[in-house]
């Protein structure tokens, strides 16, 4: 959507108080509701377009040439709404003409406002500016890629961005999809879902960045409708406006369409990338994406995945994103002496740097219960844990009480609480570890092991028939100078599994290594103390 580009742009402005900004919205576009919108949530002021017509204003900046934009009054601004002028759009305007380079939309009649500054983020932009409508090219100028220059000064936030999403240790992969018969969501709408089923939970982390065009054809409720499995296995669905960016900045791996967002992530790192578009009328061939492309592994099917990964080698992504920009750096300065020049005022004393991109919000959905496979190997107990009914069942079926429905429950081979926070109640009430694992296996008789985890990070386990009560710890282990945990829930598993096949029950401490993907996690289980048995199934 050409207002996100707009509210990356309009910064230039900060701090000044002789600028008063205005949103119009020009007729015709199939997106406009949902532009109204966005404005109408950052409390911008919209004009009607018939009272914009009426107007004469000192600025006009637009993020797309298209419709009747050149009956508004005052020197024109035109910026990219992309990255790479990557595809042309069957039935619109020129033949083969890339979105956004248009001659047809470009070229200003005797009647239409002039374009003051047309500001491309790369000199091949001009060059093919020049080829097409030479007239334009007069005032085409490589000013740079604002959003680029947000994305590149946020990366530093790539930690905070991970902690915030929850990804953790995990490889966060992300999926970006443009809009249009030949998207990603269009062509492969069942993609999210099936990755979701086949990726490990404790090693992968799934995102799908959605062009907002295709968010608005759909609409944000018919869109998480259809997303419902993949959203429910704990997939990321960041906003469209600044999410989407700090999400890519967060990524481990990418997997895209012809959409220009990949170049972004290009960018500002150099990390794999595999391809799903299958070709079409919509792809321009030498264009930064059509480069990209040609030199990226294809993804054929889900199960692939992680060797389609695997084959890619650095050096695609870093030449495409070369092609799409100049080298990055004081874009917004540049701007900015470029409009105020055209206002004729003299900028703002003060500096301006690019706003560094907000965090992304968590996922909305979180697995609550787990087909849990298990091996057993020289090297440990491997546990491999897929939400629930999402594949083939595996050994058991691990449930976390409370937040997974009652029929799972049921069906729980584990059963494991979490704490509660405090009670604001006058008289608490509040189970003890003990006292809820025995509750819990005598509610639930289908179940073989029932767990409480405590505030500390140790669990208390009690398997059936079996008259001991068992302490679980899953010790951290260093990487590096950071430490690496793994969720309780997942050390419980493994002794799960040890339990059910181990005779007899043992009556001394014994140590585990618990094996998730590359990693190896020490577990120490020993019998426990009455003082740990006693302890309240609540926060601190």
């Amino acid at each position: 959507m050409a207002l996100y580009r707009l509210l990356d742009v309009l910064p230039v402005f900060s701090g000044d108080d002789r600028i008063t900004r205005l949103f119009t919205l020009v007729p015709g576009s199939d997106f406009g509701a949902d532009a109204l919108s966005a404005i109408d949530a950052l409390g911008g002021r919209t004009v009607p377009w018939s009272e914009a017509l009426a107007r004469t204003y000192d600025l006009v900046v637009a993020a797309s040439p298209k419709g009747d934009l050149g009956l508004l009054r005052g020197p024109h601004v035109l910026l990219p709404h992309g990255a790479g002028f990557n595809k042309s759009i069957p039935g619109e305007g020129s033949a083969d003409s890339a979105s956004g380079l248009d001659p047809t939309y470009l070229r200003r009649t005797d009647h239409d406002a002039p374009i003051a500054l047309h500001a491309l983020a790369h000199p091949n932009q001009v060059a093919r500016v020049t080829a097409t409508d030479p007239q334009d090219s007069q005032h085409a100028k490589v000013i740079g890629d604002l959003t680029l220059e947000r994305v590149l000064a946020s990366t530093p936030l790539r930690d905070r961005y991970r902690a915030t999403l929850g990804t953790g240790a995990r490889k966060l992969l992300v999926l970006v999809s443009t809009w249009g018969p030949e998207s990603l969501i269009q062509r492969h709408p069942g993609l999210p879902a099936l990755l979701a089923a086949q990726l490990p939970h404790d090693e992968n982390q799934l995102a799908l960045v959605v062009h907002p065009n295709e968010r608005s054809l759909l609409g944000t409720y018919e869109l998480t409708e259809r997303l419902t499995p993949a959203l429910d296995a704990g997939m990321i669905l960041p906003d469209s406006h600044e999410e989407w960016a700090s999400v890519l900045i967060a990524a481990d791996a990418l997997i895209t369409d012809h959409g220009s967002a990949a170049l972004y992530y290009c960018a500002a790192q150099d990390r794999p990338v595999v391809s799903v578009y299958r070709g079409g009328g919509e792809l321009i061939p030498d264009s930064p994406m059509g480069v990209l492309l040609d030199r990226i592994p294809q993804l054929e099917r889900a199960e692939d995945i992680i060797d389609a990964l695997r084959a890619y080698r650095p050096g695609p992504g870093q030449t495409a994103a070369q092609a799409a920009f100049a080298p990055p750096g004081d874009a917004v300065n540049r701007l900015r002496t470029e409009i105020y020049a055209l206002l004729g005022l003299a900028p703002p004393a003060h500096d301006i740097t690019p706003r560094l991109l907000p965090s992304p919000a968590p996922a909305p959905r979180v697995p609550a219960a787990f087909d849990v496979h298990v091996e057993t190997t020289a090297a440990g107990v491997r546990i491999t844990r897929h939400p629930a009914g999402s594949g083939l069942p595996g050994h058991h079926l691990a449930v976390e009480h409370g937040a997974a429905g009652e029929q799972l429950a049921r069906s729980a081979g584990l059963l494991y609480r979490r704490p509660l926070p405090v009670s604001a109640a006058p008289v608490d009430l509040a189970w003890t570890a003990d006292g809820w694992t025995r509750h819990a296996l005598s509610a639930y008789p289908g179940c073989r092991s029932a767990a409480a985890l405590l505030p500390s990070g140790e669990c208390l386990l009690r398997f059936r028939d079996h008259e001991q009560t068992y302490a679980v710890q899953a010790e951290p282990r260093s990487e590096g100078g950071r430490v690496v945990r793994i969720d309780p829930a997942v050390a419980l598993s493994a002794v799960h599994a040890w339990l059910v096949s181990l005779r007899p029950a043992p009556d001394s401490a014994a140590v585990l290594d618990c094996l998730i993907g590359e990693r190896t996690f020490r577990i120490v289980l020993r019998p426990a103390t009455d003082i740990e048995a006693a302890q309240v199934v609540q926060m601190i």
